[in-house]
C-alpha cells in the first residue's frame, strides 16, 4: 500500500530539498551576528535593533503562506508550486544580505540590514514552510516518516557541513573580508537553491489530501489550539531549535575569541557535522526501536552534557581534543535534527481523527513561526548580552567578562533550555501504539466514506 512505503528514490529527492534550507540557513546562522559586528562594524546594540526589526516584522507571512498552501489546488499539488516560485527570490535576497553598502552611517547600515533580513526571511518562508509540510503528504506510516525525516536530515547535515567548511575558505581567499562575504553569498546563493528543483520534480503529493475540503483559516487555528499532542511537540521543537540557533550564533565567537583558533573554525565545526552525519542512521534506528519520546530524551541529555564539557576547553587544549569534544556534540546534534521533526507529523493524524480535516499548512506554518520567534528573541538578545558583558566589535582582544558571557552562552544556557525540551517530551501524549491506533481508525473511516460515495 502507498500508505506503508515510500520509494527510496523519493526519500532521496525529498531530502535533497533540505540541502538548500540547511546550507543557506546555516551560513546565515553561523555568520549573521559576527558579520554585522566584526565585518560590517555595526555596534552590538544596533545589531540587536537590526535583528529585532528584520525578524520581527515578517511573522505574519508564516500563517498566511501556510493557509495559502493548505488551500492551493494545482496539477502539481498544494506544496510543490511554492518550491518552484520561491527559488529566485530566495537566491537574490541571500546575496544582497551579504553585500556591504558603501555607507558610513551606522543607522543607515542598520536599516539596510533590517530590511534585507525581513525580505530574506519572507523569501525563505515561501519555500521552507511548504517544504516542511510535505512530510505528512508523502506517507501516513509512523516509521516511514522517521525514515523520510532521516533522509532529509542527511542532506541537512551535509548542508551544515558544507556551510561550515566552504564559506570560510571563500571569505579568506580575499584580503577584503567584505568582498569575500559578498562573493561567498553570490556563489552559495546561486547554487544553493537548485536542490529545491529536485524536490519539486521528484515528489508527488497524496491525491486524497488534494480532494479534501479546504479548511478556513479560523478552522485551522481552532485545530491548532485544540491539538494537545501538537502543542507538546511544538514545545519539544522550540526548545531544541532555540539551542541550535544559540549555538550557531555563538560558535564563531567561541572558537575565535575564547579558543583563539579562528583559522581552524571550519575543521572544528566540520568535525561536529561529520559526526552528526555518521550518527543520523543511529537515531533513525533508535526511533524505530524505541518510542520517539525516549529517543529524544536520550539524545538531549547527551548533548547537554557534552556542551557543558565543551566550555571547559582552554586555548592551550590540543586541537585533537577539541575535535573529539565537538565530534561528540555531533551525536546530540544528529538527534536534534531527526527526532523533533519526526514527532510533529504524528499530531496531524490525531487532529484529522478529531476534526475530519487536515491542516498541515497551518501546523507547519506555526512551527516555522514559533521557530522564527525563538530565533528572533535569541538573535536580538545575544548582542545585548555581549554589549552588557563589555564585548567590543571588531576587537582582537576581548575583556574577561565578555569571554565569560560567550562561554555561558555556549554551554550552561543551552543545557537549561534542553532540560525544558525534555520536560515536554516526557509529557508528550502520543506513543507509538496510540499513533498506530489512530492510523487504523482513519483508514477505516476513509474506507467507509469511499463505500458510501460509491453507494
Amino acid at each position: 500500500m502507498r500508505d506503508e512505503h515510500v520509494p527510496f528514490i523519493t526519500k532521496i529527492l525529498y531530502g535533497a530539498g533540505d540541502l538548500t534550507t540547511s546550507l543557506l540557513t546555516t551560513i546565515l546562522a553561523f555568520n549573521v551576528l559576527y558579520f554585522l559586528t566584526d565585518v560590517v562594524g555595526i555596534e552590538p546594540a544596533l545589531v540587536s535593533l537590526t535583528i529585532f526589526m528584520g525578524k520581527g516584522i515578517d511573522w505574519i507571512n508564516d500563517p498566511i503562506i501556510g493557509h495559502l498552501s493548505d488551500r492551493t489546488r494545482t496539477r502539481w499539488g498544494r506544496r510543490r508550486p511554492f518550491l518552484l516560485l520561491g527559488v529566485v527570490p530566495l537566491a537574490l535576497t541571500f546575496i544582497l544580505f551579504f553585500w556591504t553598502p558603501p555607507w558610513a552611517s551606522q543607522i543607515a547600515l542598520a536599516i539596510y540590514y533590517g530590511v534585507m533580513y525581513m525580505l530574506l526571511d519572507t523569501a525563505a518562508t515561501l519555500v521552507y514552510m511548504p517544504y516542511y509540510a510535505l512530510t505528512p503528504e508523502l506517507t501516513l506510516n509512523y516509521d516511514e516518516r522517521t525514515s523520510l525525516n532521516t533522509a532529509r536530515m542527511v542532506f541537512s547535515i551535509l548542508g551544515g557541513l558544507l556551510a561550515a567548511v566552504l564559506p570560510p575558505m571563500v571569505v579568506q581567499a580575499f584580503p577584503d573580508r567584505r568582498l569575500g562575504y559578498f562573493i561567498m553569498a553570490l556563489t552559495f546563493g546561486s547554487l544553493g537553491v537548485l536542490p529545491l528543483l529536485l524536490t519539486f520534480f521528484g515528489t508527488r503529493e497524496r491525491p486524497e489530501h488534494m480532494a479534501q475540503e479546504q479548511p478556513t483559516i479560523r478552522q485551522s487555528l481552532n485545530a491548532v489550539r485544540g491539538n494537545r499532542p501538537f502543542l507538546f511537540g511544538l514545545g519539544i521543537f522550540l526548545a531544541t531549535w532555540t539551542v541550535i540557533d544559540m549555538l550557531s550564533a555563538m560558535l564563531l565567537y567561541f572558537v575565535d575569541h575564547w579558543l583563539r583558533r579562528g583559522n581552524d573554525f571550519e575543521i572544528i565545526v566540520g568535525s561536529m557535522f561529520v559526526s552528526a552525519a555518521i550518527f543520523l542512521p543511529l537515531w533513525n534506528w533508535v526511533s524505530g526501536r524505541w518510542d520517539k519520546r525516549i529517543a529524544y530524551v536520550a539524545g538531549m541529555v547527551f548533548l547537554a552534557a557534552v556542551l557543558v564539557i565543551l566550555i571547559f576547553l582552554q586555548p592551550r587544549t590540543p586541537l585533537p581534543v577539541i575535535f573529539g569534544i565537538t565530534a561528540l556534540s555531533g551525536i546530540g546534534v544528529a538527534a536534534a535534527h531527526v527526532v523533533p521533526w519526526a514527532i510533529l507529523p504524528d499530531a496531524i493524524e490525531w487532529d484529522e481523527l478529531r476534526t475530519g480535516q487536515r491542516h498541515e499548512g497551518a501546523f507547519y506554518s506555526l512551527v516555522t513561526l514559533a521557530q522564527k520567534i525563538a530565533s528572533w528573541l535569541v538573535l536580538s538578545t545575544l548582542p545585548l548580552i555581549l554589549k552588557a558583558s563589555g564585548y567590543v566589535s571588531g576587537a582582537t582582544e576581548q575583556p574577561a567578562s565578555a569571554l565569560s558571557a560567550i562561554r555561558a552562552l555556549m554551554g550552561l544556557s543551552p543545557a537549561v533550555i534542553l532540560g525544558l525540551g525534555i520536560v515536554f517530551a516526557v509529557s508528550y501524549p502520543l506513543s507509538r501504539e496510540r499513533h498506530a491506533e489512530i492510523v487504523r481508525e482513519l483508514a477505516e473511516r476513509r474506507r467507509a466514506q469511499a463505500l458510501s460515495a460509491e453507494g
